[in-house]
This record gives structure tokens, C-alpha cells and sequence, in this order.
């Protein structure tokens, strides 16, 4: 096992909370912007879980890994359903790689010669 998941969402929840005790307007904050994302409701809860999925993939977040997928599963995704959206940001990443390379070419090309 790579990590207990569980446990590791319980501390970080907990951690959490110490830093809204302390900082309460910036997890407010971040709960504000959560919220407002899902407020128009355009986009079903299980949708949103998983484009968070995918998100938390290419930013390398373990802790939203762990929240947001068992939000997921809460919403009704399926396994499937995660793998797709995990497949989606896996092409998405190597196709920022290769556009971000791209750009790399770019500025090589508008170096002044030395």
C-alpha cells in the first residue's frame, strides 16, 4: 500500500481545522471559491468531483486526492467514471508538457545570437 488514504484525509482534515483556527478568513475563503464553482449548477456534483479528480492529478495534490475522490464516490462515480477523468488528465499533462515544450522552442528561436 502506498498510503492509507483514510488516515491521511482524517490528519489533513484535522491540520485543517488548526489553520482555520488560525487563519479562519483564508479557509473561509477557500470555502467561499469551492462553493461558488458549484453555485450555478451547471454542472451535476459528480461532474464537478470529477474534473477535481483531474485537477488533483496534474497538480500532484495528495489532499485533494484523497478528499475529492472519496467525494466522488459519494456523488455515485463509479470506478469507470474515475479512470476516464484520470485518463482525461493524464492526456491533458503530457499534452501540456509537449505544448509547454513548444514555447520552449519558441524563446530558444528569439535568442539574439551571442
Amino acid at each position: 500500500m502506498m498510503q492509507d488514504w483514510n488516515a491521511y484525509r482524517g490528519a489533513l482534515l484535522e491540520r485543517v481545522g488548526d489553520l482555520a483556527k488560525k487563519s479562519p478568513d483564508v479557509v473561509r475563503g477557500m470555502n467561499v471559491i469551492d462553493n461558488a464553482a458549484a453555485k450555478t449548477g451547471h454542472l451535476t456534483p459528480k461532474v464537478h468531483e470529477l474534473i477535481a479528480l483531474a485537477v488533483a492529478v496534474t497538480t500532484r495534490c495528495d489532499g485533494c486526492i484523497s478528499v475529492h475522490t472519496k467525494k466522488a464516490v459519494e456523488q455515485g462515480a463509479t470506478v469507470e467514471e474515475i479512470s476516464e477523468a484520470l485518463g482525461v488528465a493524464i492526456a491533458l499533462n503530457a499534452g501540456a508538457a509537449l505544448t509547454y515544450s513548444a514555447r520552449v522552442l519558441e524563446a530558444h528561436a528569439q535568442l539574439q545570437p551571442a
